[in-house]
């Protein structure tokens, strides 16, 4: 198995490596020598086995290039992009009360259709590439999707309620095709506050038993803390909770509504919380990236999904309409048109949206109503 990716990125080369944030940007003809020395059967030439030496401490000296590094050709897709993310199923084994997804059926393309879809992306030259839900882990089909990925040369995070972590054959895949990264959402510190706010029996004792067997197989995970009205007390042990087992974390307080526009997600709303987020510094989604969600239907993002286009049936040459359909989306409209506020906005043109199609009170998303409630 590949120890580390080397592929165009835009107009870049770049070389990385599962699990590290680290990474090399190459010239043109560093990639061309390792792209050659891998067809031919080279050896690691020791300027890249020194730089991969300092950089991941790992030893690929003296070691054939095919068999340690994967060499990705560039795209010859007239449409190319570096990053994309897929619900591979809205399907849940959760119903938390927060959800941004109204309706979370059990739906998907067959498996024949989901490894055509990843061709499709490893083609236009996609290398990272996150596969959400709903919750991935529960689609029958994620194992198999899932070392397609990997195997075609992308580097993998998975977002994950962690209730199925523990499984062997999960365990097995993650441990034989490393991920770069596995997000696991928390939702309190103990089964009655979890298992409330998931409205699931038994969602905290398997999340934990996920995250204990992930954390003890060395695989690269993450914590996001969610933070509502129902679990904020918790907060400091849920902090202590995760330090136990030495992951790193972050926290997620930020509760929207659902993407169709419904309101009632936001009674979860910590009131104190509202609008920490960081101010918006702009967003290339549907230029350098994009959401695909379980039909193959493209969108700029999960939020704005306008005008979908449907990569099974269009291809690639369909996504050329995409760039213009994320400018529109960006437009400040409607209650935002001239706003003098907007250079430090907190929520995208999207998102605002669909807060306004919630008719949210201001003060969840909109300098305007914080000052008026100050």
């Amino acid at each position: 198995m590949h120890q580390a990716i080397i592929s165009p990125q835009e107009d870049l080369f770049v070389a990385v490596r599962a699990g590290r944030q680290e990474a090399m940007q190459l010239s043109s003809a560093y990639y061309a020598e390792l792209a050659d020395l891998s067809d031919t059967d080279g050896i690691v030439p020791d300027w890249f086995s020194d730089a991969a030496r300092r950089a991941w401490q790992i030893e690929l000296a003296g070691l054939p290039v095919r068999d340690v590094l994967m060499v990705r050709p560039p795209s010859v897709s007239p449409v190319t992009y570096s990053r994309a993310s897929w619900e591979i199923n809205k399907g849940c084994n959760f119903s938390c009360e927060h959800c941004y997804l109204e309706q979370r059926p059990f739906a998907g393309l067959p498996l024949p259709e989901k490894l055509r879809l990843l061709g499709m992306l490893r083609d236009m030259g996609v290398i990272w590439f996150e596969i959400t839900g709903g919750e991935p882990l529960i689609d029958q089909d994620f194992v198999p999707a899932y070392q397609h990925a990997h195997d075609a040369g992308m580097m993998m995070e998975v977002l994950t309620n962690g209730s199925r972590l523990y499984r062997d054959e999960l365990l097995d895949a993650f441990t034989a095709r490393r991920p770069h990264k596995i997000t696991v959402s928390m939702y309190g510190a103990s089964p009655e506050t979890a298992d409330a706010l998931t409205q699931t029996r038994g969602a905290f004792k398997n999340a934990y038993r996920g995250l204990v067997a992930a954390a003890g197989a060395g695989l690269p995970l993450e914590v996001t803390l969610i933070v509502t009205k129902h679990n904020v007390e918790e907060l400091d042990e849920m902090r202590a909770m995760v330090r136990d087992l030495g992951l790193p974390f972050k926290e997620y307080a930020s509760i929207s509504p659902t993407y169709t526009g419904k309101g009632s997600t936001l009674e979860a709303q910590v009131p104190s919380l509202i609008g920490k987020s960081d101010v918006f510094q702009g967003c290339p989604a549907g230029h350098t990236s994009f959401h695909v969600d379980p039909l193959g239907f493209t969108t700029m993002c999960k939020v704005g999904r306008d005008d979908p286009i449907n990569l099974i049936t269009e291809g690639p040459l369909g996504l050329l309409r995409l760039p213009s359909v994320a400018d529109a989306q960006m437009l400040r409209t409607g209650g935002c048109t001239g706003c003098k506020l907007s250079a430090t906005c907190r929520v995208c043109r999207p998102m605002a949206r669909v807060y306004q199609e919630a008719k949210a009170p201001l003060s969840h998303y909109c300098q305007h109503g914080m000052k008026e409630e100050s």
